[in-house]
């Protein structure tokens, strides 16, 4: 957190926009009044994905800005449970996806009246990310780091060693082991849904893939380990510019109520011709 170049700040600008506009742009091109599971679920993890951009990436910029903390022990607190809430969020709908979809698939004759299974798993999914996040309020506090007034959690090498793997585990490793178990068994359509998998782990295998090389010492102190360390972190919301991608302007249906939505907004009302 104390170092950030201007390359990283440019990425993480550009980062935000591509999220707050992509998953906007998602929310408001569901179709309005009309049931279905698929946008039920879209609807939330792109409210999750806005989250990430708005929560995570924005306050990360301030921050990365500022260097110091300027918004107390308290702040400190509600930001990182906030941060975490979101990026939990993002992934538990995503595996909350995966799951309704292998129930789509292996119980067809049941799918019609499962809605409120649909909602169940929602439910369970923010549940799940409100207790992953509660730790970090009692992790987090003010801590003077190098001379500078930081918000910081404060372990032992061993302790660091513990948390990133037990992060590593229910943020990544896990989702990604329910989510190609899911798409796994459904082997019709895997290879519409193999992007799903594919991008999630490629957003987030350089970070996790990092971060436990650097707490286990694999990797050099340098101030070019750190540049690159600094620019790793800031990968991690990018699972939530490919969500709206892969969901919905890959889907014929969104990108018509898209350019539906586009047309209707920028198209001067022309009065009728007589």
């Amino acid at each position: 957190m104390l170092f950030a170049t201007v390359e990283t700040l440019t990425f993480l600008w550009i980062l935000f926009a591509c999220i707050v506009l992509g998953n906007s742009a998602v929310l408001a091109a569901l179709p309005k009044g009309r049931k279905s599971r698929m946008n039920f679920f879209i609807m939330h993890l792109a409210i999750a994905d806005l989250g990430v951009g708005l929560v995570s990436v924005l306050t990360d910029i301030i921050w990365k800005t500022t260097v110091d903390w300027h918004g107390g022990n308290f702040g400190c607190k509600v930001v990182k449970f906030a941060q975490v809430l979101v990026t939990y969020s993002s992934t538990y709908v995503l595996v909350a996806l995966s799951i309704d979809r292998y129930d789509a698939i292996t119980r067809p004759m049941n799918f019609s009246g499962s809605w409120r299974r649909a909602r169940w798993l929602v439910a369970l999914a923010w549940a799940a990310s409100v207790a992953m996040s509660l730790p970090s309020i009692f992790l987090n506090g003010e801590a003077i780091v190098h001379g500078r007034l930081q918000c910081w959690i404060e372990l032992e090498l061993w302790q660091w060693q513990v948390y990133m793997t037990l992060v590593a585990g229910s943020l990544f490793f896990i989702p990604t082991l329910l989510i190609a178990a899911c798409y796994s068994i459904i082997v019709y359509t895997i290879w519409k849904r193999s992007k799903i998998l594919k991008a999630f782990v490629f957003c987030w295998s350089p970070y996790f893939i990092y971060d436990l090389l650097q707490v286990y010492g694999a990797t050099p102190k340098t101030q070019a380990a750190i540049a690159v360390a600094t620019f790793i972190q800031s990968l991690a919301p990018l699972n939530s510019v490919a969500n709206p991608l892969i969901y919905c302007f890959f889907s014929s249906n969104m990108c018509r109520h898209i350019r539906h939505e586009a047309l209707l907004t920028l198209s001067p009302h022309e009065p009728p011709s007589l």
